[in-house]
């Protein structure tokens, strides 16, 4: 592989998980942060630290978007402007209509743009995926998922809807996003919320949400997101049943994928670490960065990316007004009467 030059903006816990998968595979990376912490991270894993978001981006063939979701459209825009790619951590934006306009630049540029949905790399994701495409299922029926971990105290702006768009933009859009590559297009969303949904959050906040989602197929989902107390293990599980079987999952029950917190004293891990032979940030940075070069396309693009993003907002409508969300072929959505919870 090429050596790429690399601009990592931000240098939060996402940061620290692309870093090393950049330096492992080659990379020359200078890392800029706006909160000054870019130094002591960039001194930590041998990378460069610059001085403003302008000097990280010139030069770069690369630009990896690792900052809160309110700037990842500027930061963006200004990458795919200079001529660069990009990685743009999930979600891609806050809305569709951002989402979308980000992805259309991109192609207008002639430059690529990857959203981090780390999630199809991980390795029991990417097992269910082959399953469920080589028909071992057969016609799934109905699909859970669930994902629980500590309410991400550690940065105010996760608890700001107006940053992050909360759990259901924040956590659960994962799990949209791998209920949409195995079951295809969301027609319908469905979704409730509750618990501490502002900022600030004192520690032991919680908060909870749930979407079932309709897909085009008849496919029905349903996802469950917890933020929970700061001693809230990380913990992933999903059951998916269909004419040909059953597949379960639990991320805490397999020893070759589990996901590693603390539930005694202290605050648990807020990403998922553990044993799963190679990281799946590795995996997903390696795959971006053989695209990036002139290698095959990766299993996520941006459009997928701003396709989570619009059935997070239409869960966000619905959890607003108590009613199902429809998703048309177009980039609206428009509420409908309830059908009942």
């Amino acid at each position: 592989m090429a050596e790429l030059e690399v601009a990592l903006i931000g240098a939060g816990g996402i940061a620290r998980t692309h870093l090393p998968a950049w330096v492992a595979l080659g990379a020359r990376v200078r890392l800029y942060a706006p909160d000054g912490r870019a130094p002591a991270l960039a001194q930590e894993f041998g990378a460069t630290s610059v001085g403003s978001l302008p000097e990280a981006i010139a030069g770069a063939q690369v630009v990896d978007v690792c900052t809160p979701t309110d700037t990842h459209r500027e930061i963006t825009l200004s990458a795919v402007a200079a001529g660069a790619h990009v990685l743009c951590e999930k979600p891609l934006a806050l809305n569709a209509a951002e989402a979308g306009e980000m992805a259309d630049a991109a192609e207008e540029a002639g430059v690529k743009l990857y959203p981090g949905h780390v999630v199809r790399f991980f390795p029991a994701y990417a097992r269910l995926r082959a399953l469920v495409a080589g028909g071992g299922l057969g016609r799934v029926a109905v699909a859970r998922f669930t994902r629980t971990g500590r309410y991400p105290t550690w940065s105010g702006w996760f608890a700001d809807p107006a940053r992050s768009g909360g759990i259901l933009t924040d956590q659960m859009i994962h799990d949209m996003d791998i209920a949409r590559w195995l079951f295809g297009d969301v027609v319908r969303v469905h979704a409730r919320q509750q618990g501490h949904l502002t900022a600030p959050a004192p520690e032991g906040a919680v908060a909870t949400g749930t979407a079932v989602l309709t897909h085009v197929g008849g496919t029905l989902t349903q996802i469950v997101g917890v933020w929970g107390p700061p001693a809230t293990p990380f913990r992933t599980t999903f059951h998916v049943s269909g004419t040909g079987g059953t597949v379960q999952h639990d991320s805490q029950a397999h020893v070759d994928l589990r996901i590693t917190g603390t539930s005694g004293d202290g605050p648990a891990e807020g990403i998922p670490a553990g044993d799963f032979g190679r990281s799946p940030y590795l995996t997903q940075i390696q795959e971006f960065a053989e695209a990036f070069t002139g290698g095959p396309e990766p299993r996520v693009s941006a459009r997928d990316g701003e396709a989570a993003v619009r059935i997070a907002e239409a869960a966000a409508e619905s959890a607003r007004t108590g009613r199902a969300v429809e998703i048309s072929a177009h980039p609206t959505a428009v509420a409908t009467e309830g059908i009942g919870w």
